[in-house]
C-alpha cells in the first residue's frame, strides 16, 4: 500500500474521474447505491466511513484519555474556530459572492438558495471524516476522539439556533435521526469495535502489528468513498458545471481559511503537531450528512440549498488531501516552535 499513500492525490482524482464516469454510463447502479439509506445516512458509505475509522480507534488507549485534559489549548482553538467564527465566516462569504461578485451571473431566489447551503455546511463541523485525517498526519488518537466528541455534544445545542440566527428562520428542525446514527455509526461502534481489538490482542506490539496490516482499509475506504460521492453526483457536475464552480469558490476560501488561522494559532499558542494538525484540520472539514438533509427538509430535494451542501461533500476531499499534505510537511518546523 506504500504506493497508495505516496500518490493518494492522484488515486483520488482518478476515483473522481471513474466516479463521474460510472454515474453517467451506470446510472442504474448509482440509484441502487442512493436508495440504501436511512435517516440521510447512505448505508454504503457508511461501511466505508467506518472502514477508515476503525484503524485510528484500535489506536485509542483508555488509560491515556485521563492525559488529554491536559492539553487544553488545542480543545479550545477547535471550539473558537467551529463555533465562533465557522459558520458567520461561511454565511459572510457566501452573501460577499452571491449578492456581489456572482451577481449578475445568478438569479437573485437562487443566489439566496445558495447562501442559505453555504450556511449549513459552516454550522456543521465534521464528526466521521475527522478521524481519516487524524489519521493521515499521525494525529493523536485520544485527542482526536475528544474533539469530536466535544463538538459533537455542543452541536446538539448550538446547531439549530445559529442556523436559524443566521438563515433568519425560526422553525429549523434538527434531523435527530441523522445525527444519533451518525453519531452511532461513525464514532461509538467504530469505537467499541476497536477498544474489544485492542483487548484481544493485549500487548503493544502485536496492536502495532495488527495497525500495519489494517492500516490500508483507510485508503481503499477513502478511494472507494470518493468514487461513490462523485457517481452519485456525476451528471449534476456535467449538466451545471458553472454553477458547481462558482458555490466551490467561497467553499475553497472558507476552507483554507479556516485551516490555516487554526493551525497559525497552535503555532503560536505552542500546540504538539499531534494535536495541532487535527483541531485545523476537524474545524475544516464538513458534517456533509448533517447539512444535507437539513438542506432537503427545508429547501427540498432539488433546491440550490441542497445541491450547495452537495457541492461542499464534493470539494471537502480533494482539499482535505492538501491540507493533510501541507501539515506533514510542516511537521518538522511545526516541532521546533513547539520544543
Amino acid at each position: 500500500m506504500n504506493i497508495f499513500e505516496k500518490y493518494l492525490s492522484l488515486w483520488v482524482a482518478l476515483a473522481m474521474a471513474a466516479g463521474i464516469a460510472l454515474g453517467v454510463a451506470a446510472p442504474a447502479v448509482v440509484d441502487t447505491i442512493a436508495a440504501a439509506e436511512v435517516a440521510s445516512v447512505n448505508l454504503v458509505v457508511a461501511v466505508l466511513i467506518w472502514a477508515m475509522v476503525y484503524p485510528m480507534m484500535i489506536g485509542v488507549d483508555p488509560s491515556s484519555l485521563k492525559d488529554v485534559a491536559r492539553q487544553p489549548k488545542g480543545l479550545a482553538i477547535t471550539l473558537v474556530v467551529n463555533w465562533l467564527i465557522k459558520p458567520f465566516s461561511m454565511a459572510a462569504l457566501g452573501v460577499l459572492f452571491f449578492e456581489v461578485v456572482f451577481a449578475p451571473f445568478v438569479q437573485p431566489a437562487d443566489a439566496q438558495q445558495y447562501i442559505a447551503g453555504l450556511i449549513l455546511l459552516g454550522a456543521a463541523p465534521c464528526t466521521a471524516m475527522v478521524f481519516v485525517w487524524s489519521q493521515l498526519t499521525k494525529g493523536d488518537e485520544n485527542y482526536t476522539l475528544l474533539q469530536v466528541s466535544v463538538n459533537d455534544l455542543i452541536m446538539v445545542f448550538a446547531f439549530a439556533p445559529i442556523v436559524a440566527f443566521l438563515l433568519g428562520v425560526t422553525d429549523i428542525e434538527v434531523p435527530w435521526s441523522t445525527l444519533i446514527l451518525s453519531a452511532v455509526l461513525f464514532v461509538a461502534l467504530p469505537l467499541a469495535a476497536g477498544l474489544w481489538t485492542r483487548s484481544r490482542l493485549g500487548s503493544e506490539a502485536r496492536i502495532t502489528e495488527f495497525l500495519a496490516r489494517v492500516k490500508p482499509l483507510s485508503v481503499i475506504g477513502l478511494i472507494a468513498t470518493v468514487v461513490i460521492l462523485f457517481g452519485l453526483q456525476g451528471q449534476v457536475i456535467l449538466d451545471r458545471p458553472a454553477v458547481i464552480a462558482m458555490i466551490a469558490v467561497p467553499i475553497l476560501i472558507q476552507s483554507y481559511a479556516i485551516f490555516f488561522a487554526a493551525y497559525a494559532a497552535a503555532y503560536v499558542l505552542r500546540v504538539p503537531h499531534r494535536i495541532a494538525a487535527p483541531c485545523a484540520l476537524i474545524g475544516t472539514s464538513n458534517f456533509f450528512e448533517l447539512a444535507v438533509a437539513v438542506a432537503i427538509s427545508l429547501f427540498g430535494l432539488h433546491s440550490g440549498a441542497a445541491l450547495a451542501t452537495v457541492v461542499g461533500v464534493l470539494v471537502e476531499v480533494p482539499v482535505m488531501l492538501t491540507l493533510v499534505a501541507f501539515a506533514n510537511r510542516t511537521r518538522t518546523r511545526f516541532a521546533q516552535a513547539v520544543s
